[in-house]
């Protein structure tokens, strides 16, 4: 399948993809724009977070449409090769960061390798399935981690793609404000929760 960046400073270029026998399931080019339509006037001079990154392709896309700084979570090492040499042939190898760690784990340590204090913008696209075709349901650990590591800055957006049999629900701290369809994917968007008054 061949991926390209859809607009911004690389728009038209060529990703890297991931080999075939690496359980990654790419976001689509259709979900891929829709997202970027939604959060276009948040992405210029962001800092961004792309967890269970794969190939890289949102955070590719975030620095291509101006987000100051992009950092790539990736378990396995072959995927993060994909990520740096997409970074090089982007030219985006001095904005971008791809790190190996498991998003399903504390994330606190994210903010130590890198030397940020929080991001703007999080995309989190884990796995639906394993292997052997049992479900995963990751997206709420995975945001429960976001919101006690304090890794999202305080007007900042967390976009969770997850499918549509698994219902994220309530997470302390959070409040989901929109969810987008897209076949068996969703994307719930979720930010800091206001204080009750």
């Amino acid at each position: 399948m061949t991926m390209r960046i859809i607009a911004g400073t690389a728009r038209g270029r060529r990703i890297f993809t991931t080999p075939k026998d690496i359980m990654v399931r790419p976001i689509s080019g259709r979900i891929r724009q829709q997202l970027f339509d939604i959060i276009r006037p948040l992405v210029t001079g962001s800092y961004f977070l792309d967890l269970f990154a794969g190939t890289g392709a949102v955070g590719l896309e975030a620095l291509s449409r101006g987000a100051q700084k992009a950092v790539f979570i990736e378990v396995d090492n072959r995927c993060l090769k994909v990520i740096g040499r997409n970074l090089v042939h982007l030219g985006f190898e001095d904005r971008g960061t791809a790190l190996r760690g498991n998003a399903t784990n504390a994330l606190t340590w994210v903010m130590h390798r890198t030397n940020l204090e929080n991001f703007d913008l999080i995309f989190m696209g884990p796995p639906y399935r394993e292997a052997d075709n049992t479900p995963l349901f990751l997206a709420r650990p995975t945001l429960e981690h976001i919101s006690t590591g304090k890794l999202l800055s305080p007007h900042g957006w967390i976009m969770a793609q997850h499918h549509q049999k698994e219902e994220p629900g309530v997470i302390a701290g959070l409040e989901m404000f929109r969810r987008e369809k897209h076949g068996d994917s969703r994307v719930s968007f979720y930010r800091w929760a206001k204080p009750a008054v």
